[in-house]
This record gives structure tokens, C-alpha cells and sequence, in this order.
């Protein structure tokens, strides 16, 4: 859902608003809190330089004619950029801790009204896992949610894909111009033609280590409900769960065999509370009842992962040109899978992909199964 009646900026005020939240050590909660000291983001900015000082620290704010470069590259851009509280911006992203003071937004605004589900799950998701990804955001997106998750590779941008027609919502780490990784910028493109990427970032800026754990907080916060397939223990998916838990929403997983350490963190989450998702009907049941509505969180952890120590295990960094077995065997479980499916996941021809077989079946690493499937061995 979206806010109707909210508050209303002229344009000083909201450029003001933008400048206040571009300055630097100025986050979500330091904004919210100098607004309500100061009445305004004008007055804010005037006191800020005075309250640094008092603390003993600088604080670096952009100039006017930065922050108008900025406005004059989205609006060339086709970027809205909503404050909170105003007209269009999420409602949902108001009841979390620390919404962010301006939203970019490039795409059909409309769907932010609809109710969002998560997915998310590994870059390195077998072949299973995003077929998995695939039948959950078709089943949601006939149903009437929209999906949203983070643009990665592996589930994200199989669910994205899945869903593009119905409604799929990409949230970014860095600005709307900066899609990441860079093989996904054709699928930011086509989503923000066929649904809507959205970021708290500037236009311009890559996205660092730091700001992913940002994202997942806004994927979590646009979602009813988040749906993990497929995370191992140490993983940004952990962090959107633990954020959705904390922010009252729904969490849910899809168990996975527990001889791949890919499926640890996800069946994890089942045996500390999280719901069971089988199917997009599992999840349509729950949410149905209590759609627009936010639970109770959920305790799911028995450990917060560090957020600067997940990206050094699960690095966002492109794979790189890889051998096709290695590619291939990177998209195997315990579950079989068609050779076909495999194919068109991989990118790899048929011939290349039957010598890869070849050669992983010679390893000893894979099994045929009926059907013209094949699986990894245990």
C-alpha cells in the first residue's frame, strides 16, 4: 500500500529534504530526529554545521547546485524521488525502523500499492533452487502480489524474470543508474519498463560492501512476507530474514537437502520457527488473512551475523569466466534435474554441456537419472 494523504513539500522544502539526507553521517534515524528538532529540513541544515562542531566532528553537505544536478539528472533519468511521508511513497516502509528519507523510484509507481512478497536465496543457486524461484513468483504473481527482491544473481533475478509481467519490484544497492552485477543491467532495464526498481541512493553511486545489508532492509520492508530459498549460514539472505522477522513480517523457507551447504541457513530458519514454503499456495494461505496487516516479530536467530563479515564469505563481486563443468556443477543437488533445464540456465550449448556431464561424470561427481536428468552426487 501506498500513502494517499500525506505531507505535502514545495519545491525548496523537498530540495532541502534531499540535501539534508545527502549529508554525510546523516542516516535514516539522524534525519527523522533533526526534522523533529528543528521543525524543518531547512532549519536542520542551518543548525548542523553548529551541532558537528559541538560533537567535534565535520560534517560534509552537498551544495545547492549539487543537490539541483542531482533532481535535473533524475528527472532526465525518469527517476521520482518521493519523500517519506508523501503521496506515492510506501506505507509499508514507514512502520520500519529508519525509513528511508527520499526513495527513488523509476517504473510503473503503481505497484508499490500492491501487496509485495520477498524472494531471495543464493547467487549460486543450483539448478533446482531457481526453478524453485520460478514456480514461487509465477504462483504469487497470478495470485496477485508483486515480488520483490534484490536484483543478484541466482534466485533474485530468476524471480524477477518469472515475474516481470505480473509485477516484480527490484530494489538496488546503489543508485537506479548502477544496477549490480553488471550482467543484470539489461533485466534492471526491462524491469523498469514492466515494474519498478527502486533505491534510497543517489544517482551515480556504485554500490559498496556496506550498503546491501541497506537493500535487504528495504526488500524486507516491502514484503508481507520474505520467502528464502536456498542460503547457506553465513549469507545476505540471512540478513533479509532476520530483518523481515524484526520488522514483523512473515518469514518463510523452502526446505533443501541437508547435505548441501547451500540449504543450511534456509532449513535453519524452519527448525527456529520459520514457516514452511512448498508451494506459492503455502504462502498465499498465510498471507491472505493478514494482508496490509504486520505480526509480531519473530525471533528466527540464535546469532546476529555481522553484516561487514557476510560479504567477505559471500562475496557480490562477478564469478568471472569459469570453466563450463565448474558452471555446470554449480547448478547440481541432490535433486535431479533435466539436462535441458540445465542448458538453458547455464548458457552453454547442448554439445558443450553434454562434454561437461562427460567430464563430471568421469570425476565421479554426478549421476544419470531417468528422464534425462542428472544429479549431484552425495
Amino acid at each position: 500500500m501506498t500513502v494517499r494523504l500525506g505531507i505535502r513539500l514545495d519545491a525548496r522544502q523537498k530540495r532541502d529534504w534531499l540535501r539534508l539526507s545527502r549529508c554525510e553521517g546523516v542516516g535514516p534515524r539522524a534525519f527523522k530526529t533533526l526534522i523533529n528538532r528543528h521543525g524543518g529540513a531547512g532549519a536542520a541544515l542551518a543548525a548542523l554545521p553548529q551541532l558537528a562542531r559541538e560533537r567535534g566532528r565535520e560534517v560534509f553537505m552537498p551544495s545547492e547546485a549539487e543537490i539541483e544536478t542531482e533532481m535535473r539528472a533524475a528527472e532526465r533519468f525518469g527517476v521520482t524521488l518521493l519523500a517519506s511521508g508523501e503521496e506515492g511513497y510506501p506505507e509499508s516502509l514507514l512502520s520500519i525502523d529508519g525509513p528511508p528519507p527520499i526513495l527513488a523510484v523509476k517504473g510503473r509507481l503503481e505497484l508499490l500499492e500492491k501487496i509485495g512478497v520477498g524472494i531471495v536465496g543464493a547467487r549460486n543457486a543450483s539448478a533446482s533452487g531457481r526453478r524453485m524461484a520460478g514456480l514461487l513468483a509465477r504462483g504469487l504473481g497470478d495470485a496477485g502480489f508483486t515480488v520483490v527482491s534484490g536484483l543478484a544473481r541466482g534466485v533474485d533475478a530468476e524471480a524477477h524474470r518469472t515475474a516481470l509481467e505480473s509485477g516484480t519490484i527490484a530494489v538496488l544497492a546503489g543508485g537506479l543508474d548502477k544496477p549490480y552485477p553488471p550482467e543484470n543491467a539489461a533485466l534492471a532495464d526491462e524491469i523498469a519498463e514492466k515494474g519498478v526498481i527502486v533505491s534510497e541512493m543517489p544517482l551515480g553511486l556504485s554500490p559498496r560492501g556496506r550498503d546491501f545489508p541497506r537493500r535487504n532492509r528495504l526488500i524486507a520492508g516491502l514484503s508481507s512476507g520474505v520467502v528464502i530459498v536456498e542460503a547457506a549460514r553465513r549469507s545476505g539472505s540471512l540478513i533479509t530474514a532476520r530483518m523481515a522477522g524484526e520488522q514483523g513480517r512473515q518469514v518463510f523457507a523452502v526446505p533443501g537437502s541437508p547435505l548441501d551447504p547451500r540449504c543450511e541457513g534456509s532449513n535453519d530458519l524452519l527448525r527456529d520457527g520459520a514457516s514452511i514454503a512448498c508451494s506459492a499456495e503455502d504462502i498465499i494461505a498465510a498471507l491472505r488473512p493478514m494482508a496490509g496487516e504486520v505480526t509480531q516479530p519473530l525471533s528466527l536467530f540464535r546469532e546476529e551475523v555481522p553484516f561487514d563479515d557476510v560479504f567477505e564469505e559471500e562475496s557480490e563481486e562477478p564469478a568471472g569466466d569459469q570453466p563450463v563443468a565448474q558452471r555446470v556443477f554449480g547448478l547440481l543437488s541432490l535433486d535431479p534435474v533435466e539436462i535441458d533445464t540445465l542448458v538453458r540456465m547455464s548458457g552453454v550449448s547442448t554439445s558443450a554441456m553434454q562434454g561437461a556431464l562427460m567430464e563430471l561424470e568421469l570425476e565421479g561427481l554426478i549421476r544419470r537419472e531417468a528422464g534425462n536428468r542428472v544429479s549431484r552426487l552425495p
